[in-house]
């Protein structure tokens, strides 16, 4: 080939390099390597970094995503090469060596690629692994288009308008953002064909099994499928009902529905883009128009995705957002580590049965309700294992059981009738342990289908309330939250079915019945499932203690972070991390009979 055929070939050929975003609708990306190149590149390249399997895992999967989570990508990724055959083209799967960023750089090398487009990405990672192709990009004289699709505004815009800082409150981000772009929504029906690929090994989308990760016959498969066309699909039928769409309000939903969730589950599509949240913020406003009157902002739909655009808008402009050290926002609290407590929360082993559900619901299906993941946070945090222990040490309460399962604390039963002497699970609480949000937000970071970098770490720095919420006295029950929702306990036998059989009366605090009932549920505290491992009633208490603590060291160390919540009203809250001030959260110990 000569210089001349050369420059023309280089001219001629684009190359879209997928990474979220995976979707064909509101792709400016793709449209403008479509527009302006004679042959277009789809690109997705397989980054060991978070597929590279981890035998030191608590579950299957890789050090950074469980096999929840990689089954998404690989579906979302399958449903794109399906959508981009039927224009013509396909996805062309590279695996990374080690770096992705050399893998692309090659491919612009080989395939003599004239134009990079690229969707934005705001991620620490992200943007150093850009850095590093754009550099070379620039070096080749490759030209780089590289828009801003994944949210709704551009973080850096927004900051740039707030005086070079990023809003600190959900008021002010609303206030300086204004009305989104809409999306680019021009339909086509063919793309330009995939040029030369030379030597290349191009693979299909792999299946889960080829992955590495050991034996997944007994992983369970999480009831939401992958990809644009199911994200299309559950959107529309969300939107269908505009009355449901008209009076949606947050905090209202039931944590405790699987079978029908209370909510869109549209997050973990936004997550990996395979729906455009402009296109979806639209069409919910054309919803609004249908309609005489709908919730606003911060509780209405549409404010949650403003909500998530202001942890994006956070997150890129404060430095070291992930982490307490280093975050200017971020309340110092003296954080430890308690691996048992720890390892028994991730588990599902803290022998609360609706934290314990809600943590299996996470680790089966990879999502819970917004609800459900703020009741397991703050109960690691500034609830309850934040005053944990070296050692569970039991305090004896001599707890007596008649013949014909009565139960009576008062005074011991005549001596006639058979007496069973049980050693209460209610345990002190000693040497205290504080366990960090940081260690909470990497389990959800690696289970979560809808792992999200701004947004969960913005979750874990609300919920443990080091940064935008301070309410830490509110702190949510463990066992009356639940219950308010699912008197029956539905939700908890269906992820616990060793409670399956367990009265209502005693399915969120199993350690109140009798051992008769206990034997007759075929689940024995102790044996069958875990004594709690913390007293909750003392537990909160001492956090409470703790945290007022911390939070007055922080005063007199003159901490930055000052203010109420970001929401002026305690009532309004966030997808990303709110509590609910209502009857079932602990505001002052409860004395237990």
């Amino acid at each position: 080939m000569d210089a001349a055929t050369a420059a023309t070939a280089t001219a001629a050929a684009a190359l879209v390099w997928f990474r979220k975003g995976l979707r064909v609708h509101d792709n400016p990306a793709l449209d403008a390597a479509r527009r302006s190149a004679a042959r277009v590149y789809p690109v997705f390249v397989l980054d060991p970094r978070y597929l590279r399997p981890d035998p030191a895992a608590p579950s299957p999967g890789s050090a950074r995503a469980g096999v929840a989570r990689v089954r998404f990508l690989l579906e979302s990724l399958r449903d794109l090469d399906a959508r981009l055959r039927r224009l013509g083209s396909r996805l062309l799967v590279l695996r990374a060596r080690d770096d992705v960023s050399d893998a692309v750089c090659a491919a612009l090398k080989d395939w003599n690629i004239g134009k990079l487009c690229f969707e934005s990405d705001t991620e620490p990672y992200a943007l150093a692994r850009d850095k590093r192709v754009t550099d070379f990009a620039a070096a080749s004289g490759i030209e780089v288009f590289s828009p801003v699709s994944h949210t709704l505004f551009d973080p850096a815009e927004i900051i740039e308008k707030n005086g070079g800082r990023p809003p600190l409150t959900y008021q002010s981000f609303v206030a300086t953002a204004g009305e989104p772009p809409k999306p680019v929504m021009e339909k086509y029906s063919e793309l330009p064909p995939i040029g030369d690929t030379g030597g290349y090994e191009l693979l299909p989308v792999p299946k889960l099994e080829e992955l590495g990760y050991g034996d997944l016959s007994q992983e369970y498969i999480p009831p939401f499928r992958g990809g644009e066309t199911e994200a299309l699909k559950r959107m529309r039928e969300s939107l269908q009902d505009k009355e449901w769409v008209a009076k949606f309000e947050k905090p209202k939903g039931d944590p405790s529905a699987f079978l029908k969730p209370a909510t869109t589950v549209l997050s973990p599509y936004l997550k990996f883009g395979c729906l455009s949240a402009r296109y979806f913020y639209h069409c919910i406003q054309d919803v609004y128009r249908s309609t005489k009157t709908h919730t606003k902002p911060p509780v209405s739909l549409a404010g949650q995705l403003l909500w998530r655009d202001f942890f994006y808008t956070v997150s890129f402009g404060t430095p070291n957002f992930h982490q307490m050290e280093g975050n200017k926002i971020c309340k110092q609290i003296p954080w430890r580590e308690n691996g048992e407590l720890f390892v028994a929360w991730r588990d599902g082993r803290t022998g609360y049965p609706w934290i314990d559900a809600i943590m299996i619901q996470l680790r089966k299906w990879g999502w819970m309700h917004h609800l459900a993941r703020h009741s397991v946070a703050c109960f690691l945090t500034r609830g309850d294992l934040r005053a944990g222990r070296k050692s569970l040490h039991a305090r004896k309460k001599r707890v007596y059981f008649t013949s014909d399962s009565t139960f009576s604390k008062k005074k011991k039963p005549n001596s006639k009738i058979k007496l069973f002497c049980f050693t209460s699970i209610c345990q002190l609480v000693s040497d205290m342990k504080y366990i960090h949000w940081e260690q909470g937000r990497d389990v959800f970071e690696r289970l979560l289908i809808d792992s999200d970098w701004a947004i969960n770490n913005g979750n874990w720095l609300w919920l443990s309330c080091s940064s935008f919420f301070y309410q830490y006295h509110r702190i949510y029950s463990p066992i009356s939250f639940g219950k308010k929702y699912d008197p029956n306990g539905d939700y908890i036998r269906h992820f616990i079915p060793v409670l399956k059989d367990m009265p209502k009366e005693y399915i969120y605090e199993p350690w109140t019945a009798p051992l008769s009932v206990q034997e007759k549920a075929r689940c024995i505290v102790g044996k069958d499932y875990p004594k709690p491992v913390v007293d909750h009633e003392a537990a909160s208490k001492e956090c409470r203690k703790r945290m007022e603590e911390a939070y007055a060291s922080n005063r007199l160390g003159g901490n930055p972070v000052k203010g109420n919540s970001s929401n002026s009203s305690r009532r309004k809250f966030s997808d990303g991390g709110q509590d609910v001030p209502d009857s079932s959260m602990s505001k002052q110990p409860r004395k237990r009979s």
